[in-house]
């Protein structure tokens, strides 16, 4: 029997419709957090106003970086290491054993990250699971587990996490009160890495005692001494121009106690610093961050020329990066791959509540120009 019927050339209504749902979704999270951002730009200008009348001097601007402590009986300073979580968990009251639905994973300082949630013996569990990728590699860290809605619910701890256990701190939500699990939880958790170690990575130059006789300053990152040169320095970083050549104390010392920072990754940011090619997919983070933190711009550029030509990082990830530490020609590059909502459902899965409100912006004008 012969089939007369013709053969299917369009999508079908329902499959149509989902897609323009999907679509709508999309567009709503930017439209939402383009709102935010607007709110955020007026309630923020009278504050940035403010500070910028207190900004009377570069000694008061190092002041606020609170970075140096020279002082043995100083309170350490506080790690420069930290990233938040976030996930609503929806339908948490029907949970059942063996099920474990979770957050997307996020990258932050060559680790992945992500936070589940369990039920074991009729109790609920929010768990933070860290992959440190490096079986020897392991990452000690400050949580600060808070439950958004409920009070602002707070739980700190400290873990450190190393393969193979990944995850082991959790919140139970029984802690919170004795009230049956609600349905939906937004669970947000600060992580600050208080100290990583077991990276392996073969120095390209040294710094050590070695090279005293062309030094005249000594850095010391928590027990690693950086035999260093002061005018060089001072040449490439206006933070270390300030610190050595403002008429601070610390200019008449030979010693200077540098905090907050972790010593492999200064490693890596003087080897570039000095001409070395240290920059790879494993070092480029923990390099902007230090660059950053000492505004050294030529080795803020020599890591963007890496992320633009030759990282292969995820897209998400090199946007992040762009947004972070102000890196123009990455976010520009970014940027021109998201054209359509199609672009941001390929490229930006997951919480669109964590994209920089500003990008978030430029983004959804993108949108609604290829309408």
């Amino acid at each position: 029997m012969t089939d007369n019927r013709e053969p299917e050339t369009e999508p079908r209504e329902d499959i149509k419709a989902d897609l323009q749902s999907e679509k709508n979704v999309v567009l709503e999270k930017l439209k939402t957090v383009a709102a935010e951002t607007e709110e955020i730009k007026n309630s923020q200008k009278q504050k940035f106003d403010e500070f910028a009348e207190k900004l009377q001097s570069i000694e008061d601007a190092v002041s606020k970086m609170s970075i140096l402590s020279n002082n043995p009986c100083n309170t350490a300073q506080e790690s420069v290491k930290k990233f938040i979580l976030k996930h609503e968990f929806k339908n948490l009251n029907k949970l059942k054993e063996m099920e474990d639905p979770s957050s997307e994973l996020f990258e932050y300082f060559n680790a992945d990250w992500c936070l589940r949630a369990s039920c074991t013996g009729g109790s609920v569990y929010i768990t933070i699971w860290g992959d440190t990728k490096q079986s020897d590699m392991s990452i000690e860290t400050e949580l600060k587990f808070r439950l958004i809605g409920f009070n602002n619910f707070t739980k700190i701890m400290k873990h450190c996490f190393r393969k193979p256990e990944g995850e082991n701190d959790y919140l139970d939500l029984e802690e919170i009160e004795k009230w049956r699990i609600p349905k939906n939880v937004t669970v947000e958790v600060e992580v600050e890495i208080l100290k990583m170690t077991g990276i392996e990575k073969k120095k390209l130059r040294t710094f050590d005692e070695s090279q005293k006789d062309v030094s005249d300053v000594v850095l010391v990152v928590h027990d690693t001494r950086f035999y260093v040169s002061k005018m060089y320095l001072a040449s490439q970083s206006t933070y270390f121009k300030t610190l050595f050549l403002g008429g601070f104390s610390e200019s008449k010392k030979s010693e200077i106690t540098l905090s907050g920072i972790d010593a492999d990754e200064f490693q890596h940011f003087l080897e570039v610093l000095y001409g070395e090619f240290a920059i790879d997919d494993f070092t480029v983070e923990g390099i902007l961050l230090i660059a950053d933190l000492y505004d050294t711009p030529i080795v803020t550029k020599k890591c963007e020329m890496f992320l633009l030509k030759e990282s292969k990082k995820e897209f998400n990830k090199k946007l992040q990066l762009s947004s972070k530490f102000r890196l123009g020609e990455l976010k520009t590059q970014c940027l021109a791959k998201i054209n359509t909502l199609d672009n941001v459902r390929e490229l930006l899965p997951g919480d669109l509540s964590d994209l920089d409100p500003l990008v978030a912006l430029t983004i959804l004008q993108k949108c609604v120009d290829s309408k």
